[in-house]
């Protein structure tokens, strides 16, 4: 498995685990939705942030020591095109999440949904990036 590949797939399960309890207390209620500014939410989401850095920064580490020739080779051309057709379906996701949360949703709620909606479009973007990245891996290596 190339570097690239192990480093999407660090970065897709640091999303998951950081993010996926996080939509979770927020879906369930576990934090009451209060005005702006919440401190607990805030709270929250600073130790869900910091969580993601610390596994990816982890995770390369570890990854970068397993395999340094590996991890210091630039991207080829299959690589970058690669990445490219990810980040093009990534970014259609982000923009269909701009459009409902930025044109619609001050219509009908604010403060605490929106910022949440938000955080969870740009994590869906991304979520689609890095799944789509090992999707196109495994295809290829197949």
């Amino acid at each position: 498995m190339p570097f690239r590949e192990k480093s999407a797939w660090l970065a897709l399960i640091a999303i998951l685990l950081s993010f996926g309890p996080y939509f979770a207390i927020v879906a369930s209620g576990g934090i009451p939705m209060e005005g702006l500014p919440n401190m607990r939410m805030m709270g929250l989401y600073t130790v869900v942030c910091a969580v993601q850095v610390s596994i990816l920064a982890i995770g390369h580490v570890c990854l970068r020591q397993a395999s340094p020739v590996d991890a210091r080779t630039p991207p080829d051309e299959r690589d970058r095109a690669l990445m490219y057709r990810c980040r093009t379906r990534a970014y259609y996701v982000l923009i269909t999440g701009t459009v409902l949360v930025g044109c619609f949703m001050p219509f009908y709620t604010t403060g605490w949904r929106i910022v949440n909606a938000t955080i969870f479009m740009i994590s869906l973007a991304e979520v689609v990036y890095y799944g789509s990245l090992v999707a196109s891996y495994r295809k290829q290596a197949a």
